[in-house]
């Protein structure tokens, strides 16, 4: 059997941190993505996730210097779960999206909710 460990997101940048690594530009930024629905009274509901994600430039992965909060982005990509020991000795977890494709949406481009 296969395994499958595979994102896609699309949705609106929000804060970005550029860094050059061994001649290699890297990108850590968030996205947010949201999910409209109903619930069982009817009510519309739009539930909010931010995503942290971290893309390395290359063949699929261009024009990082081009991702500027508020821009609208549609990246593939993989998760990586990294559990670590904060400095108050709680375990904690994070994860991250490894982007293997990103594609920076046009500025005109509007998230629209399906109800």
């Amino acid at each position: 059997m296969e395994q499958i460990n595979k994102i896609e997101l699309r949705g609106i940048v929000g804060s970005v941190r550029l860094q050059h690594i061994n001649d290699k530009e890297m990108a850590k930024f968030t996205v947010v993505t949201n999910r409209a629905y109903k619930n069982k009274e009817g009510a519309p509901v739009i539930e909010t996730q931010w995503h942290n994600v971290t893309a390395f430039e290359g063949k699929n992965v261009q024009d990082l210097d081009k991702i500027v909060k508020g821009c609208a982005v549609h990246l593939t990509g993989r998760l990586q779960v990294q559990r670590y020991n904060g400095i108050d000795g709680i375990e904690r977890t994070a994860v991250d999206v490894i982007c293997s494709r990103l594609t920076l949406l046009p500025s005109d481009t509007e998230m629209q909710y399906e109800m």
